[in-house]
């Protein structure tokens, strides 16, 4: 897809990310919301993934670390044909396949995540089964900005550096909240580049709010740099909802009907920023 295809289908996808929110009366949609720009890059234009062959050797890996973001990925893998929109009909109904957190037992998903902090070192470990059977696919892994905290990270950062994988690509979804409020405020982040360039890491950082400036960004990742890659992506939390943006409460909630239909005329129209 090019730029202006990629837009199109992020509008549309925030549509349905907002009506299986609504329907189910759970998620987090802050974090949805700010994260489904790079999603949506992802699986249109950069990920080798195939619906009809979800396990087909030589896929590119992708690991959402972040699983409470779990309705963006469903309504991704869904466009893409990976699940049913039966599926995303049943979200938040008893005994659905789709629950809070993403599970292998869907198509489209390589691993169980939501315990936080835990993504990379599985993407790490992908990371290095490629390099050490000589594939040539690629692992990408989605964390959160309050996951940032988490030691076992760090401990995934410096591995990945020991075994030279240019093969992976992290990213931050920087939208500065977790669900206790500021990420400065409950556990100092900054500064995120120096950190991972000093654990050896090839570090960008990108405008995640802006479909061109993720493309371009992700486009310029060189897999021959011998180091892996970390994308710092700076998004605003509740994006294209003027009453959600950068509001901690909205990293988890459910619209009212009446701020439904809000969000939905804003994103139709653009007038959510």
């Amino acid at each position: 897809m090019d730029s202006k295809e990629l837009k199109l289908k992020s509008q549309e996808l925030r549509l349905r990310v907002l009506r299986l929110i609504y329907e189910g009366r759970t998620g987090h949609t802050g974090g949805d919301l700010s994260v489904l720009n790079l999603l949506t890059v992802l699986y249109n234009r950069v990920l080798n993934v195939d619906p009809g062959q979800p396990k087909m050797a030589d896929r590119d890996r992708f690991v959402l670390s972040k699983g409470h973001c779990a309705e963006s990925l469903y309504c991704v893998l869904c466009d893409k044909g990976f699940i049913p929109e039966s599926l995303l009909d049943e979200y938040g109904k008893d005994y659905a396949l789709l629950g809070g957190h993403p599970t292998v037992e869907i198509p489209g998903v390589e691993i169980n995540t939501g315990a936080l902090g835990h993504g990379l070192s599985a993407g790490v470990g992908m990371a290095l089964a490629a390099k050490m059977s000589e594939a040539e696919w690629k692992t990408y892994v989605v964390m959160g900005d309050g996951e940032q905290a988490e030691g076992s990270i760090y401990e995934a950062a410096m591995a990945a550096n020991k075994y030279h994988l240019d093969n992976l690509v992290a990213f931050i979804d920087r939208n500065g909240l977790q669900i206790s409020g500021s990420t400065e405020n409950v556990m100092p982040l900054e500064s995120i580049r120096e950190r991972w360039t000093a654990f050896g890491w090839d570090v960008k950082e990108m405008n995640g709010d802006d479909i061109d400036d993720i493309v371009a960004t992700v486009e310029s990742v060189d897999f021959g740099c011998g180091r892996p890659h970390l994308v710092i992506s700076h998004t605003t939390k509740g994006l294209g909802v003027s009453f959600m943006e950068n509001v901690a409460k909205w990293h988890h909630g459910v619209p009212s009907e009446e701020q439904y239909r809000q969000a939905i005329n804003e994103i139709k129209n653009g007038t959510g920023k």
